[in-house]
């Protein structure tokens, strides 16, 4: 006679069906019709029989499945490190399923030297390919720290005028953040206490003015500045306590100027005054000078770096920002470090 079953006479479902192995067994010790305590002690067992079964077939994905997915990672490009065509780098960023822009240089000029019109150019152009951009790069306060003096406070106006467009054309993007300096030191200068002193006083200054607007000012970290690493950084949002006021935090300038950025330099920040963070690579050359490296080929920890952002609370954009440039081209080198840094991601 047939077995259309597949099983061999006298056996239970057990052999035909893995997860209900112990049901079987308990059917064979109760005969065909097992009282109602064995079958459902029968019914508890096949659940959990499936339930551990489940486990270890999903154990290893669990690592993948708890990963941040792309597209709840807020992570871009500063878009003519891409390309000075926003079309072009727009293209580019959703080619990779990306939909944050660092917007520093459109077309050539810095935006903040564009007319407004072209900002808006852009603006549809990103509206259009899906991307949103994530802060405003200005050179506010990229400049040596003005004296106290007529000519001082001229070069001071040029500065507060620079600011009003960048609150203009950051309204043009959607955008609360704009990216800004604490000024550069000049050849052979040294910080000073009265130096900050009026760092600090320009900066709440700044913050005064766009307090109204709703924006927030991040502060980048950078080389041959007053406020270089994580160590300055954390010293003057002590002394500038504005809330409007925050870091860019650029761990790779950071160690360029001499300090270990991850995990040490970092520990000195309180990340809620993070604003907005740049990731890239660097490596020490032979005299051991910083040069900027292709992501992954390089000594900063950037997986460390971002866990750390994220088990702290961190919930604001991050952008690649590469530096890096290999003889093919800065669209070259971008996307070879893009596609390590997405790796990186996934691991995340």
């Amino acid at each position: 006679m047939s077995n259309p079953s597949g099983t061999r006479p006298g056996e239970t479902g057990a052999a035909a069906d893995p997860f209900c192995h112990m049901t079987g067994a308990l059917v064979g010790r109760w005969g065909s019709k097992p009282s109602g305590a064995a079958r459902r002690y029968n019914l508890v067992v096949s659940v959990l029989s499936r339930r551990r079964f489940a486990a270890a077939a999903l154990a290893p994905l669990a690592g993948r499945l708890l990963a941040v997915p792309l597209s709840a990672f807020p992570l871009g490009v500063t878009t003519d490190e891409i390309d000075d065509d926003p079309l072009a780098a727009a293209r580019f960023l959703r080619g990779y399923g990306l939909s944050w822009a660092e917007v520093r240089n459109i077309w050539g000029p810095y935006n903040t030297d564009q007319p407004v019109e072209k900002v808006r150019q852009a603006r549809g152009i990103f509206d259009e390919q899906g991307v949103r951009v994530s802060v405003l790069d200005t050179g506010f306060f990229k400049i040596p720290l003005p004296p106290d003096t007529p000519e001082g406070r001229r070069i001071l106006d040029a500065q507060w005028s620079l600011l009003d467009a960048a609150m203009e054309r950051a309204t043009v993007f959607g955008t609360r953040k704009i990216r800004i300096f604490t000024f550069m030191l000049e050849g052979g200068e040294k910080p000073s206490a009265k130096g900050y002193a009026r760092i600090d006083e320009l900066l709440r200054e700044a913050a005064r003015r766009a307090r109204p607007g709703r924006f927030l000012l991040a502060v980048e970290n950078i080389g041959g500045g007053h406020v270089s690493n994580a160590a300055e950084s954390a010293e003057l949002l002590k002394r500038v306590k504005d809330d409007n006021v925050g870091l860019a935090w650029d761990p790779n300038n950071a160690a360029q100027s001499g300090e270990r950025p991850f995990p040490g330099g970092y520990r000195k920040l309180d990340p809620a005054r993070i604003f907005h963070v740049h990731l890239r690579d660097y490596r020490h050359d032979a005299a051991g000078t910083v040069e900027w490296a292709a992501v992954g080929q390089g000594e900063f920890d950037n997986l460390g770096q971002i866990r750390a952002l994220l088990k702290d609370g961190y919930k604001e954009t991050f952008t690649l920002e590469t530096h890096w440039r290999d003889p093919r081209g800065k669209l070259y080198s971008t996307e070879t470090s893009l596609k390590a840094l997405l790796k990186v991601v996934e691991q995340v």
